[in-house]
């Protein structure tokens, strides 16, 4: 089959060619979050110091991929490019499940997070394949995987570790990733690359895009604060439980995965309001919802609340994402692993940080401080937008 270039005509992607790319990527992110609720019995099994590291070495990993391996996409023939990330992938968890020592375990997680970009590769090219009018519940549909990856993770991981071995859980995301592979072999059209620059001069063009479009510099710092505002709830959420207050161990945290599994309704609605009356709204509305979940939160001291907040936190975070990237996606369409690569970049930054800010809130203040946190940065995600808005009004 040669290669060719992807007409509008073709481009339109089907539900069941959209349906098996968000299963796809959901398949690539989860294994990131695999090892978080394992790393207790990996550490009796493998003790040593650095055996802590592993969730870190995993997100380096993933951080680096960002930087280094999706704007590929934009450069190498994508179809290839994702079926070949998996098999990687694939080789990266065997080599998890078979490691002797920490050590290798945790060059093992680093290139599991490396591989695990490949998530990132298929939601521009499910952009790219949609039809104009179809590209905002594309993207939201594809996005609704990846989240589902990111929350039911850490609950599959859980059960697997308890039930049968922290290795057993790796075997079988081996098999997911290689069924993943085939199924976006068989899926996906080949398509010829968007740039013919080499890869030096495509790596340097990324300084030239964030130099040259305010609204993706709005978009990324917009929702680094959102992510920054998920993150914290996610990771001071265990401890939160296991307080006196609750007494709840680490298998309920692990269930809020499946409560916050409701928010990913928000992806492919918030694509179809995009597509139908522009991003922008959806974007101040998902802003303003996840400060509201966070004031929900620090008002609501019981488990309700928690649940009540989750569901409004991972509705307003996905709102806003799906919102965000049918805006940057168009910005530049032969660039759109370039630009996705500096949008998911820094998203990702802003939840280390979100991370790192929880950590240091829980020990100096407890819950009270944590939820201040939360209430902080929704509030600046959401003057921001608010200010964008009210400045386009004007203009």
């Amino acid at each position: 089959m040669t290669t060719h270039e992807i007409t509008s005509e073709e481009a339109a992607a089907g539900p069941g060619a959209t349906f098996a790319m968000a299963a796809a990527a959901g398949i690539a992110v989860a294994n990131i979050y695999y090892n978080q609720p394992m790393l207790a019995v990996i550490g009796q099994d493998l003790p040593g110091r650095l055996t802590v590291a592993i969730p870190t070495a995993t997100q380096l990993g993933y951080a680096l991929g960002l930087f280094l391996l999706v704007p590929l996409g934009d450069l190498v023939e994508r179809r290839r490019l994702i079926v070949t990330q998996f098999v990687v992938l694939a080789g990266a968890l065997a080599l998890a499940a078979l490691a002797p020592s920490a050590l290798v375990i945790v060059l093992a997680s680093f290139a599991v997070g490396l591989a695990s970009t490949v998530a990132q590769q298929i939601v521009p090219l499910a952009a790219h394949l949609a039809a104009p009018a179809r590209r905002g519940a594309t993207v939201g549909m594809v996005m609704a995987g990846v989240l589902s990856g990111i929350l039911l993770s850490r609950t599959l991981a859980g059960i697997v570790a308890t039930h049968a071995g922290w290795r057993e859980m790796f075997w079988l995301a081996v098999p997911m990733s290689l069924g993943a592979a085939a199924l976006m072999a068989a899926i996906l059209p080949r398509s010829a690359p968007d740039s013919a620059m080499g890869y030096g001069r495509l790596m340097g063009s990324i300084v030239e895009l964030w130099r040259e479009f305010p609204a993706l510099r709005l978009a990324a710092v917009t929702q680094a604060l959102l992510f920054a505002a998920f993150t914290v709830f996610w990771t001071i959420l265990a401890f939160r439980l296991e307080t006196p207050e609750f007494g709840l161990g680490p298998d309920i945290a692990g269930l809020f995965g499946l409560v916050g599994t409701v928010g990913i309704l928000a992806a492919p609605i918030a694509g179809r309001f995009a597509d139908r009356h522009g991003p922008t709204g959806a974007v101040v509305l998902g802003t303003g919802v996840t400060l509201f979940a966070w004031i929900v939160f620090g008002a609501w001291g019981s488990i309700a609340g928690l649940v009540v907040g989750c569901v409004l936190l991972d509705f307003g975070m996905q709102s806003a994402l799906v919102s965000h990237q049918h805006i940057v996606f168009a910005l530049r369409p032969a660039a759109r692993a370039r630009l996705n690569t500096l949008f998911m970049g820094a998203m990702f930054l802003g939840g280390a940080a979100g991370s790192a800010l929880a950590t240091a809130a829980w020990t100096s203040g407890g819950w009270a401080l944590v939820s201040a946190l939360g209430i902080g940065i929704g509030a600046v995600a959401t003057a921001l937008q608010v200010r964008a808005r009210l400045t386009r009004h004007q203009a």
